[in-house]
């Protein structure tokens, strides 16, 4: 049985700021569900150890890393039978507040390069088998910027196992200083520009891209956007270097959690094939958030307030959309301007508006499952999972074409009618999107044309299955192969 360590700063349900967190909990479990023993590398984040604790889970070992006291737990990531490690170390891990990056004021905390390089060596510790563990990984998979010094501290050893390393979202690369990079004991040699030296910066990012045997992302349009001056974020020349070596696999979602059959945050269920409850699912929603109980088109948005997902473009739209009578219902935190703009637009418009701030899943769900649009108005979207969520719940996405929002929603202007879900603009431009949102309006006032938009949306496969075989298939191909990434 082959073994993985999926090296992650987040996991659903124990820490989550954004996909990485759904990603890192579905794909292990899918990967499993193959007969892969994949098991799950964790910072020690409070939470996290509160529910091995309250599990009944022990500490496996204890030891000293520098100034650090350090141990590592083992337990199951809750409601699966996947295997979780906890990196313990409470002087860098046990830190108040809900982000794992940042502290109650939102801001950066000082040490994160010391937090995630010691996760670094650890993770590489246990991956060569030096914590007198009984267990040893023949693959290690990294996630973003918070692992990516994984592969690095691997690539002396000739017993390493191979590495695998994804990118959720380029714009993230966890620079520092060249002083920080001293601090960290790093080498010398490794202060150049062909591996961790950014323009001046320390980049963990590039560990990861310079030093794995394999790196993917999380849509094969992200895999071709990152390799351009207008995506790559200044790193686009190596990885069209190491493009031989890149694999665009898009994410899946997990079905379970979101399936609006048997949704436990919803009142009322539905399906394709009995899709009625859905407009019972939009009154709940509406009382909940102090809208008028109408016919009127709903809108629905969760996400990060912050430039990347259009925010911009979106308060463009709102207010003449919401003067043709349209409702909104937003969720997420982020840019203090943006929040402070929406909260005006919800003074202006009460009864029409509605804006919750910070993150709730239950809410989430309800809005996925009563809006009739999705709004992903993105400027870039590596992947997406809230529009996947949203299609596999007959609410119909409006989306900018980029990334995986491109592969995953079809406009009918583009495709065959069995093909199409949804609505796709192009131009980067709030116009743009206000013409993409006048045209779901008004495909909304069809029922045929609407009700076929939902059924194909909902018909679609959104499962890990597919997409965790070709992880897979990655896997084995690395296994049988010799040669390493940074000999190139």
């Amino acid at each position: 049985m082959t073994r993985v360590l999926f090296a992650t700063s987040e996991v659903f349900p124990l820490v989550k700021t954004g996909g990485l967190a759904d990603v890192s909990a579905s794909l292990p479990e899918a990967l499993c569900r193959l007969g892969y023993d994949c098991q799950i590398l964790l910072p020690g984040y409070p939470a996290a150890l509160k529910a091995a604790r309250e599990s009944g889970s022990r500490r496996k070992t204890r030891f000293r890393y520098g100034q650090y006291d350090v141990s590592l737990w083992q337990t199951r990531l809750p409601g699966t039978a996947v295997t979780l490690w906890l990196v313990d170390c409470p002087a860098l891990f046990d830190r108040a507040g809900d982000s794992p990056y940042q502290d109650e004021e939102g801001e950066d905390w000082w040490d994160n390069a010391h937090r995630f390089h010691l996760f670094g060596r650890i993770g590489a510790m246990l991956a060569l088998g030096q914590l007198g563990l009984a267990w040893r990984p023949d693959i290690v998979h990294c996630n973003d910027w918070q692992s990516a010094l994984i592969p690095v501290f691997l690539a002396d050893s000739q017993d390493a196992p191979k590495t695998v390393f994804t990118i959720h979202n380029l714009a993230y690369q966890g620079l520092f200083s060249h002083e920080t990079s001293r601090a960290l004991g790093l080498p010398d040699s490794l202060w150049r520009y062909e591996f961790l030296e950014f323009h001046g910066q320390l980049s963990f990012i590039k560990g990861g891209l310079v030093f794995s045997d394999a790196i993917t992302t999380v849509s094969p349009s992200y895999a071709d956007e990152i390799q351009t001056p207008w995506f790559g974020n200044g790193l686009d020349g190596l990885l069209r270097h190491k493009s031989s070596r890149l694999h665009g696999i898009l994410n899946g979602i997990d079905t379970r959690q979101w399936n609006p059959e048997a949704d436990p945050h919803l009142e009322f269920h539905y399906g394709a094939d009995y899709p009625a409850n859905k407009s019972q699912c939009q009154a709940r929603l509406q009382q909940e958030l102090g809208l008028e109980v109408c016919g009127a088109p709903l809108l629905g948005f969760v996400g990060r307030l912050v430039e990347q997902k259009g925010l911009d473009w979106l308060l463009g739209v709102i207010k003449p959309l919401l003067e043709r009578g349209c409702q909104f219902a937003l969720l997420g935190s982020g840019e203090h301007h943006y929040q402070e703009s929406l909260k005006t637009m919800v003074r202006e418009w009460p009864g029409q508006c509605s804006l919750t701030l910070g993150y709730n899943e239950g809410l989430a769900h309800r809005i996925t499952a009563g809006a009739d649009i999705f709004l992903m108005p993105s400027r870039f979207e590596p992947c997406g999972l809230n529009q996947m969520y949203s299609l596999r719940y007959g609410t119909v996405p409006v989306v900018h074409g980029v990334g995986g929002l491109n592969d995953t929603v079809f406009d009918p202007n583009e495709e065959t009618t069995e093909q199409a879900n949804g609505f796709v603009f192009r131009e980067a431009t709030p116009d743009a999107l206000h013409a993409a949102i006048t045209r779901a309006l008004a495909a909304r006032e069809d029922r045929k044309t609407w009700r076929k938009l939902q059924e194909n949306g909902m018909k679609g496969d959104y499962s890990w299955k597919n997409r965790a075989g070709e992880y897979a298939a990655l896997y084995r191909n690395l296994i049988t192969v010799n040669d390493r990434i940074y000999e190139d």
